[in-house]
């Protein structure tokens, strides 16, 4: 489907201005790319109850102005408004369906087997899409043909809207990815559909972390990723997009997945440097959680298990510290 205009779609809410509200990407688009047809792109936006946000979602998929757009929407049965946006612009939606799931990874999967394109992605229904963005992605997976994933940069935004700053990003890494060195935005991430059909989808018992444990799991299958240092998304950053429990939760998953590619004999050789630092450092994060969630005996339980695996730490001032001021009960940066 190509993408509609600006005209096409329906008019705005009152008082909404700008990308992507009365803004629209560049439609000037040939009508190939370097001679060949414009890949599909393949776009996943799994939607729970997010109607505050959803609607600037899709116009932002809807108005990237390219030629060969496949949109998809899953819906986990939504009891807000999310339905009644959804209706709004079903005309030019792929696919969509509303109905109960188990969760964001579900969603996610659910989508992509119905997808038709050469490249995929998601967007979470509070995120957005920087304009011209699929035109870029395109390009670029054009001119790398050896490039499996690409990801850019990513703007973080208030609950308005409003910009607060660029998120960090590095050149791809293994060492940082392993150590959950956040560098990656999904947001700003696309993949080739053949890292799909080779690895599967998304782990559907990971409900926090799944984004970066199938990070891990295409390098450590010897897909290429590369960087693309310009911004493609904007991140949501609101009071209610994470809770202390989700925090906590957050640090359980990461350990399970450490401890489940640290059993797989097949990746040992290439990640066994970075073992000790990425359990200690896991450890070290789930505890500042736990203290923070006024759970300090189980917080002082991994800040221990860190000095298992890095000794050292014990004689590092700001380690020590850091365990004083959880002990006192007061906050850990």
């Amino acid at each position: 489907m190509k993408c509609p205009t600006l005209k096409e779609l329906p008019l705005p809410p009152k008082g909404k201005i700008g990308w992507p509200w009365t803004e629209e990407s560049k439609l000037n688009v040939p009508a190939s790319i370097k001679g060949d047809v414009w890949p599909t792109i393949s776009i996943v936006t799994p939607s729970y109850n997010q109607g505050e946000f959803l609607e600037e979602t899709i116009r932002s998929v809807l108005l990237q102005g390219y030629p060969n757009l496949d949109y998809i929407i899953i819906d986990g049965n939504s009891t807000d408004r999310s339905i009644k946006i959804i209706k709004k612009y079903q005309k030019w939606f792929s696919y969509w369906v509303s109905e109960s799931d188990h969760g964001q990874s579900e969603a996610i999967n659910k989508g992509w087997k119905r997808s038709k394109g050469e490249i995929l992605a998601w967007l979470n229904s509070d995120d957005i899409y920087a304009a011209n963005t699929l035109i870029k992605i395109a390009e670029f997976f054009q001119s790398n043909k050896n490039i499996d994933m690409v990801y850019g940069n990513c703007n973080l935004i208030d609950e308005c809207g409003d910009f607060i700053k660029t998120a960090p990003t590095n050149e791809f890494s293994l060492k940082l990815l392993v150590n959950n060195k956040w560098f990656i935005p999904q947001q700003a991430t696309f993949i080739r559909s053949n890292v799909v059909k080779k690895i599967g989808g998304l782990d559907e018992t990971l409900h926090l972390v799944m984004d970066w444990e199938y990070w891990l799991r295409i390098a450590l299958n010897n897909f290429k990723i590369q960087h693309f240092s310009e911004v493609l998304s904007s991140y949501r950053l609101y009071q209610n997009a994470k809770t202390s429990s989700q925090s906590i939760r957050s640090g359980q998953e990461k350990i399970r997945v450490l401890k489940r590619i640290y059993r797989n004999k097949e990746f040992e050789q290439s990640i066994m440097p970075y073992k000790d630092g990425a359990f200690s450092y896991v450890h070290i994060w789930s505890g500042k959680k736990l203290c923070k969630g006024k759970q300090r005996w189980k917080a002082f339980w991994h800040f221990l298990a860190s000095i298992r695996y890095c000794p050292y730490l014990i004689t590092r001032k700001y380690f020590v510290q850091m365990v004083v001021d959880c002990a006192k009960g007061k906050s850990i940066k």
